[in-house]
């Protein structure tokens, strides 16, 4: 991902912190928005005079890409025809609860506001499985091996200090693949992520061995898919998959690419992915395997 060398980068959710959840809560509540609205014929331009806003920020609101205020969605319930208080409480609830704000946004000043939802949703997910081919990926990066990514993606040299703070919020992220609520992380590598050289010989070694010892963790399941098998389904490059565990809530496929990202959450768009990811671990080396392969990499370095 992109972002991985340029940037990076509703209560009782498994793998979310306060301000994870807060990500999450708004798309929730945005889609529910978005449900009431179309039940009741009002459009967006509509919807939008009615709190004195665009027809793009209700499309943002109900994308869950812009935080709630109190008054906005009170008045768009009382537009939608929800005027008890039983049904309008459990939505301004979720209104107040969204407006957290995230740990991330301490580096807001390296990290890009479309890169932001991701690393949000990826603190909210269950379960997180992705493909990649360019580099390892940013979950299981050393620190050394992410400095010599984060410089690498930069035609212009980059203030030490910024490096630094790119390093650092990579490292941050990974904390949640710790302690007892962490998502499970599958891991499809392509080989060739690995035999791209980041750095010296000892970094590269150090980042390979990592990844051997990572893989070791009941929550991450590592494969390589190995130069030997020739082509394979996952043509069209890196992509992660994010699974949610409340039910309302539905699939992601994050795409992203040089300035900006795709979210795709369609039920048929995310079924293809997740096709591609079953027939990728079917092809690909097991996690034992993958060990092994790695010892192997790291002897011929």
């Amino acid at each position: 991902m992109a972002a991985e060398s340029a940037q990076s980068g509703t209560g009782g959710m498994k793998g979310a912190n306060s301000s994870s959840g807060s990500m999450v809560r708004r798309i929730l509540l945005g889609s529910q928005l978005r449900r009431l609205r179309e039940a009741r014929g009002v459009t967006r331009e509509a919807a939008g005079y009615s709190i004195r806003a665009s027809e793009s920020k209700i499309s943002r609101m109900e994308l869950g890409r812009v935080s709630f205020k109190a008054r906005d969605v009170e008045d768009l319930l009382t537009l939608y025809g929800v005027t008890d208080d039983a049904e309008r409480e459990p939505l301004l609830g979720l209104a107040r609860d969204s407006s957290v704000a995230g740990w991330w946004h301490n580096y807001s000043d390296v990290l890009p506001g479309w890169f932001q939802t991701y690393v949000g949703l990826e603190g909210a997910a269950s379960h997180i499985s992705t493909y990649e081919v360019q580099f390892v990926h940013g979950l299981l990066q050393t620190g050394e091996y992410a400095h010599a990514v984060v410089t690498a993606g930069h035609r212009t040299p980059l203030a030490d200090e910024e490096i630094e703070r790119r390093v650092a919020l990579r490292l941050e992220r990974q904390k949640l693949l710790l302690g007892e609520s962490a998502p499970d992380l599958l891991c499809v590598l392509d080989e060739a992520a690995l035999r791209r050289p980041y750095g010296s010989k000892a970094i590269m070694d150090a980042q390979l061995g990592h990844l051997a010892e990572v893989s070791e963790q009941p929550n991450v399941h590592l494969h390589i898919v190995p130069f030997e098998l020739g082509g394979h389904p996952a043509e069209a490059g890196a992509f992660t998959l994010l699974r949610f565990p409340e039910s309302d809530l539905n699939d992601i496929v994050y795409l992203e690419q040089l300035t900006s990202a795709l979210y795709l959450d369609k039920r048929d768009e995310v079924a293809q992915y997740d096709q591609v990811l079953r027939r990728l671990v079917d092809i690909s080396l097991s996690p034992r395997d993958t060990r092994d392969h790695l010892h192997r990499i790291r002897q011929l370095l």
